[in-house]
């Protein structure tokens, strides 16, 4: 093993908490590396809303005193003895499936699990270990703070719209909310040439997601009905990407607002888990829905590369020290956040 390693450590884990879990810091001791492995010092990492889902024990998942949280990026401090790709120093992010590195999506990558579920430990954590081929160099205009919100919300973003979506300058694209996924799908689009429609219950949310190059903004409480207006803004023509982020209560509008041959890329659960919507309209609008789950390490590294040459940084609404973790999951909780939510793990 090659690097200094540091052998005092500490991270969180999830323990329970009646029908709920709570976070709790304790000390770790760091294992001894693999010949494939990497030790990253981690230096911040972020929230998505499948921690929130996990922390109320929304899926019933056995994750007690597992430690939590996908999103993290750090730095390189000691290397196995066969590793080729990295030197002490870089600095990286892990994939949120470890071991979907390229190629079609196999259910044994969701099987396997994903960092942070009940199957890998997370990252919440001072340091973690890595295999070699489950992490990516970070962009370098990027600080470890931006690159820690990109693992789940803008490889998702990105697999939809390009890699599955094939977006295409002129096309249009709805995507509901203002959340992490929702504001990197809207800077993605937006340095791709496609014109863009947000919608949300905020006008201040609105105002900013104008200001990062929405075309047209929408607050559906004022206008609820938000796929006829949708439809009155593209000519009745409908929209070729939505970016499907509510769930049951959104699904029949944003068939409705769907172009001929159009996707609706399937991704969020806002609003909880409900009846199937009528899919028969679909057929008859050639469209597709497109079921996405984060990522390869081929679709993030082409992701960075996209980030690099447009110089895109990432929307983060607030910080937070590493001991404040529990306050950050209250104001994810809260819904209050325009963009990512990141805590510092090294101050």
């Amino acid at each position: 093993m090659q690097g200094v390693q540091t052998q005092h450590s500490s991270h969180y884990q999830l323990q329970r908490n009646d029908d709920t879990f709570q976070l709790q810091q304790v000390p770790s001791q760091l294992p001894a590396l693999a010949a494939d492995q990497v030790l990253i010092r981690v230096g911040a990492v972020s929230l998505n809303y499948r921690d929130l889902l996990i922390l109320r024990n929304a899926g019933q998942d056995t994750v007690d005193g597992q430690i939590p949280l996908s999103d993290a990026a750090g730095t390189v401090i000691a290397i196995g003895s066969k590793v080729q790709r990295w030197q002490v120093g870089d600095r990286v992010a892990p994939n949120f499936f470890p071991q979907w590195h390229d190629g079609k999506y196999q259910t044994q990558h969701y099987s396997h699990g994903a960092l942070g579920g009940a199957n890998l430990a997370g990252v919440l954590a001072e340091h973690i270990v890595a295999s070699e081929d489950d992490i990516v160099a970070i962009p370098a205009h990027l600080s470890l703070q931006e690159a820690a919100t990109l693992p789940c919300a803008a490889v998702t973003a990105w697999h939809a719209l390009f890699e599955r979506g094939q977006l295409q300058a002129g096309e249009t694209v709805l995507i509901q909310g203002t959340g992490g996924v929702a504001l990197f799908a809207l800077q993605l689009a937006v340095a791709q040439g496609a014109k863009v429609i947000i919608t949300s219950s905020s006008n201040a949310k609105l105002a900013r997601a104008k200001a990062l190059g929405a075309w047209q903004t929408i607050n559906y409480r004022e206008q609820p009905a938000w796929d006829e207006v949708a439809l009155t803004l593209t000519d009745g023509v409908g929209v070729d990407h939505i970016l499907e982020l509510g769930g049951p209560d959104t699904y029949a509008r944003s068939i409705n607002a769907l172009a001929a041959g159009g996707h609706i890329h399937q991704i969020g659960v806002l609003t909880g888990f409900g009846p199937t919507p009528n899919l028969w309209p679909l057929q008859f609008k050639n469209a597709n829905i497109n079921g996405i789950l984060v990522g390869s390490v081929a679709h993030f590294n082409a992701l960075n590369a996209f980030l690099s040459q447009h110089q895109i940084t990432p929307v983060i609404d607030q910080e937070f020290t590493y001991a404040q973790a529990s306050e950050a999951f209250d104001y994810l909780a809260s819904a209050q956040h325009f963009g990512k939510i990141v805590i510092n793990v090294q101050s």
